[in-house]
């Protein structure tokens, strides 16, 4: 079999992981590989590599992704649909394995009902895909995050200050969630649950009069006023219509200072939480993935992803993969509240 494999969407640890299983197992089973550079950008431009077990030597460690990826949407314009398909045909391609978040997988689920062999990968730091316990690149995530808010905590003693971390989470507070928890935040803000600015000033008042004269504020960039408006950079769409977040951090940190009058700064973790390699869990993970995936591909099982359920490696269908979004559950956030304040 000739078999392609893409990562579409934001990079994140663990990509090269599943590259690598991906190769290594079509190989020792007989089977050619090549990679799609750049996401589905790469197969509407013929953008492609070949990819043996020297090319995929050495980068289990290494984070992002060898094939690079892009926001891609080959259904906002119809020529360039017809450019997939015409490409999937010219490569002579038996399968294509597609490794994404929700907008990637979504493609492949439409590009599936046109008639391609595609199985999914799920990729997300935000781990928000309903139909899998966890997505790779997740466990980083939360570890990097969890190491700056500990850091953060003896800057924000030393000065006496109120630190404001705004961490990724468009629309699920899965990170804010667990690193706070991990790093002992004082308050917890998530897209799901709308800021009640008044509830988080009384919350670190509340501490400074337990004699505490810092705090730490985590937030997720999608959190959203209790006027219901996201705050954004700025009003230009991707081509999956999303909007670039970022700027509930200075924005929540303004309010905080002027109604407690307590000396606050902001700190924006960005694509920090993105770079550098992954956790042993998203490198065995990626790794159960790609292998999974390409027995799928192997037993012409197409129109499926790979899941992570419990410990079991399972699958699941395309539609199920992206038919809701995965948000935060409340018991695990009614656990966080535990320490607010």
């Amino acid at each position: 079999m000739r078999i392609a494999i893409l990562t579409g969407g934001g990079d994140c640890p663990g990509l090269n992981s599943v590259i690598r299983a991906v190769v290594r197992k079509a190989i020792n089973e007989g089977n050619e590989v090549i990679g799609i550079r750049n996401g589905w950008k790469g197969l509407i431009e013929n953008d492609t590599l070949k990819l043996d077990l020297q090319s995929v030597s050495g980068i289990l460690p290494k984070g992002g992704t060898i094939l690079g990826t892009s926001r891609t949407n080959p259904y906002k314009k119809p020529e360039d649909v017809k450019k997939v398909l015409e490409n999937y045909k010219a490569f002579n391609l038996s399968a294509l394995i597609a490794v994404g978040g929700e907008d990637t997988l979504g493609v492949a689920l439409k590009l599936s009902r046109e008639g391609l062999n595609i199985v999914g990968v799920p990729k997300t730091i935000d781990n928000d895909l309903s139909a899998t316990d966890y997505t790779f690149g997740f466990d980083t995530a939360i570890n990097i995050a969890t190491e700056c808010i500990d850091r953060l905590h003896t800057t924000a003693e030393s000065h006496h200050r109120i630190i404001v971390v705004e961490v990724m989470g468009r629309y699920a507070g899965w990170i804010a969630t667990e690193a706070g928890i991990a790093g002992g935040a004082d308050v917890i803000l998530i897209p799901e649950i709308p800021v009640d600015i008044a509830e988080v000033c009384s919350l670190i008042k509340r501490r400074h009069l337990r004699g505490k004269t810092f705090s730490i504020v985590v937030v997720a960039e999608g959190a959203k006023f209790k006027e219901g408006q996201m705050v954004t950079q700025e009003e230009k769409l991707d081509e999956f219509g999303h909007v670039r977040l970022g700027g509930i951090g200075q924005a929540l940190a303004d309010i905080v200072e002027k109604k407690t009058s307590y000396e606050t700064r902001v700190v924006v973790l960005g694509h920090i939480q993105r770079g550098g390699a992954p956790t042993a869990f998203d490198r065995v993970l990626g790794t159960r993935f790609g292998v999974k995936a390409t027995e799928l591909v192997l037993k012409k099982e197409f129109g499926k992803m790979v899941s992570l359920q419990g410990n079991k490696i399972v699958t699941v269908s395309l539609e199920r993969a992206v038919e809701q979004l995965k948000t935060v559950d409340m018991e695990l956030y009614e656990i966080a509240k535990t320490f607010f304040g």
